[in-house]
Order: C-alpha cells, then structure tokens, then sequence
C-alpha cells in the first residue's frame, strides 16, 4: 500500500525549510511522490504523472519493473551481504558477466573494471586519475556544453560557467568546441560544424605553438544530456578517435545518461564504431539504485592497490537490480525499440507548429526540443506538469526541454507525451 500523507503540502514546506538551497529537481516539481509503476507516477494528492525524467535516465525499466523488483527480492530473501567493499560476491559476478557479455568488442575481449564510488561523477574521477597514472601526463582536453559531475576533477571537464563559479575545480583543462550545429561556435551551422570542430582539434594539438601540453586523456559524451540533448555525429566521433589514437591520448567515453540502450543502440559508441579506451558508466547499469563503474583497456591498468577507493563500491542490491536490467534491455531488444520510438516521437515533435521551437534533436529516447526563449520552456516545463507530465529542461539558458522517458514506454503512452507536451506549449506561448 502506498504511503499516507494527508497534507503534502506541509511534508513540502518541512522539504523547503530544512533542505538545502543547492535542491534542484524538488524546485521544478513540487510533488511528493508516493507510489510508481513503469512510466507513472503518483503523488500523495493522488495525481498522477507522466515521468519522462525517469530518475535524470537512471530508469531504464521504469519505476518498479518486476524484474527489478524480484532480483532485489531475492537478494534480500537470501540473506546475502548488501555492503561487501570491492569482495568478491556471487551477485558480483554474474552482474559483471553480464555487463562483460554486452560491452563493445574491445573492452569485452581485452577490459578490466572498476567498482567505484556509487555516482557517475565518482567514475569521472576514477577514469581521469587512472589515465593520468597511465601515461604520466596530468592535462585533460574536454568539450563546451559538457556535464561530467559535480566533483572537483570531474566539475573542471564540465561546460557549465555558473557550476563552477566561486568553487575550486582540480586540473589543467582544455576546453574543445563541441559540434552543436544549432548554435554553431564557428557562426556555419549544419554539416560544416562538426567538420569544422574535427579540424579545429586537429589542428590545435598539432600546433607547437598552440600551448596545449600532451594530455592525459580527451573526455567526451556521444551525446550530451545535460548540454542540451546534443547528439556528435558519428563522423566526429571517429574524427576524435583517430585523433587521440594518433597522438596517444586516452579517449574516455562519458556514457552516465547514453548506456544502456538509451540512445537506440546498447552503448552510444555503438553508432560510430568508436573504440574508446575508457567507458564511464552509471545510472542505469544499477537498475536505478546507485552504482558506478569504469571499464577500461587492460594496457592502462598501472594502479597500484587503493588507487581509487570507496566504502559503497559493493552495493549487491543495485548489482542484482543492474544485471537483471541489462539482460531485459537486452533480451527485449529495448534498444531498437527505443530507436524506432525516438525516431518517432522526433519526426512528430518537428511538425509541431510552434513558432518559439528552434530546433528538435535527440537520439533514441533521448530527446531535446530547444526554445528560442528561454522564458518559454521555463513556462512549457511548468504546464506540462499541470497536465500531469513531467519533463525536465537544460542546455543553454535551460532553453531546452528534454524527454527521457523509460525504455519500456508504450506507443499509447508516447502518444499521451506528445499530445500532453503538445498542449503545454500552445498554452506557454499563449502566456507570452
């Protein structure tokens, strides 16, 4: 039965007084969820919501899949350890067969992972120290627009200005352009951006003149998310591997938000064919409880033991819940499903006749619909959650709206999305 709350209101303001200013998403949605099933959720008003936020990504399954809840079940009715350090466990096991049974080709054949602290900006960090132990170096080359965490070496690789203000980051960092066509940093736009920023890198790291001293890795996302739903072509993608395979630079590949068939293939890499050197990984390879990985070429593998520590690096119920989520994503082929709703969803969305929507992208049930105001999709965000819809926003100025909906969503229920977001924004431009 779910929880009782007869006044969630007062259960808001206790939230309000007693929390932290740093709160975000509780700021957005003033909701206090109490029960949830796949792609709904529902308040202690007894409301109900679409979620299309789905844990920021981390619920590939959506909220409370049987799968999920029966391997964390089992766990608990057998009495195993729930906190084991990084010991050996069954449920380990199993969960890193499976992972190793799904990776990219190269990594399968020849990787090693690392447990680490149970947030993907925890794996940042992991990824950047063992690359710098790798190789000797202590630079890093990044992209604009980039999200890796909120850490101090996993922050100065991250894109946002406001983020980093007034706290101290660790690192010498080299920010990169990104290949954003909508708002082109090279003022071209189109096929030219990618091309252009491909060319831009190159170049930079070729020039003896360029002040970039030889890095310890590049770090970048397939996709990002937090930047604005910004998918990399997949001709840059291998642009940036040749590049750092010529120059003998690490390539870490940020996949937090994008594993896990999220973007219509298992791994992002896996439209491009790319061959990183590092995968970051989290979100939902713990069926949405927390875990954090890095799986990484064994030739980097110099880390003394204790390198990289952590007391909740063993949480067995997020690895049970985490191995049972990759083989049903897998097993369903949720990954070609959420290409062909994605592509979906997108092709509907660019037909809306909205004059404030600049531009529509995503990748699989990765999905952004940029406004050209930035007032608009503060208002769109705030109606869709009237009409009982839950979105999210980022990018730049937050002028994006941004879809990450479960893989398991039905055809019925993105029709209800659409039409949900579709009525928000007639009503936000209305309000203009």
């Amino acid at each position: 039965m779910p929880t009782v709350i007869t006044d969630s209101g007062q259960v808001l303001a206790r939230q309000s007084r007693r929390e932290s200013s740093a709160r975000t998403y509780a700021r957005s949605f003033p909701i206090v969820p109490v029960q949830a099933s796949g792609l709904t959720i529902t308040g202690a008003d007894g409301r109900t919501y679409l979620d299309c936020l789905s844990g920021a990504g981390s619920l590939a399954l959506g909220h409370n899949h049987p799968v999920v809840v029966n391997a964390i079940r089992k766990v608990l009715d057998d009495g195993a350890p729930l906190a084991t350090l990084d010991l050996a466990t069954p449920v380990k096991d199993a969960f890193v067969d499976t992972l190793f049974d799904l990776l990219p080709p190269n990594l399968k054949q020849n990787g090693r992972i690392h447990f680490c602290g149970p947030t993907g900006a925890d794996a940042v960090e992991a990824a950047l120290k063992l690359t710098q132990t790798s190789t000797g170096r202590r630079g890093v080359l990044a992209f604009t627009g980039a999200y890796h965490g909120m850490t101090a070496g996993a922050l100065a690789t991250t894109g946002n200005v406001a983020a980093r203000q007034n706290v101290v980051t660790t690192g010498e960092v080299t920010q990169l352009p990104y290949p954003y066509a909508y708002r082109c940093p090279f003022g071209v736009g189109g096929d030219d951006t990618a091309r252009l920023s491909a060319h831009y890198v190159r170049q930079l790291l070729q020039d003896p003149n360029g002040g970039v001293v030889p890095p310890a890795a590049m770090i970048l996302e397939a996709v990002q998310g937090e930047g604005g739903v910004i998918p990399a072509p997949n001709e840059w993608m291998r642009a940036m591997r040749d590049i750092t395979s010529q120059q003998g630079i690490p390539l870490i590949v940020d996949e937090v938000q994008t594993g896990v068939g999220r973007t219509g293939a298992f791994w992002a890499v896996d439209h491009s064919g790319v061959a990183s050197d590092v995968l970051v990984l989290s979100k939902a390879i713990g069926g949405g409880l927390p875990l954090a990985v890095i799986v990484y070429d064994a030739a980097l593998d110099g880390w003394a033991a204790g390198a990289h520590t952590g007391t909740f690096r063993g949480n067995q119920l997020a690895m049970a819940a985490g191995a049972a989520t990759l083989r049903y994503v897998a097993e369903h082929r949720l990954d070609e499903r959420a290409e062909k709703l994605g592509d979906w969803l997108v092709a509907e969305l660019s037909t809306l006749p909205f004059e404030t929507i600049g531009d529509v992208r995503g990748r699989g049930l990765m999905i952004g619909v940029e406004a050209t105001d930035p007032a608009i999709s503060q208002q769109v965000r705030a109606e869709c959650l009237e009409r009982g819809l839950i979105v999210e926003l980022g990018g730049r100025d937050d002028a994006v709206v941004r879809l990450l909906p479960p893989l398991v969503m039905s055809d019925v229920e993105a029709t209800s999305v659409l039409e949900r977001l579709a009525a928000a924004w007639t009503a936000a431009e209305r309000a203009r």
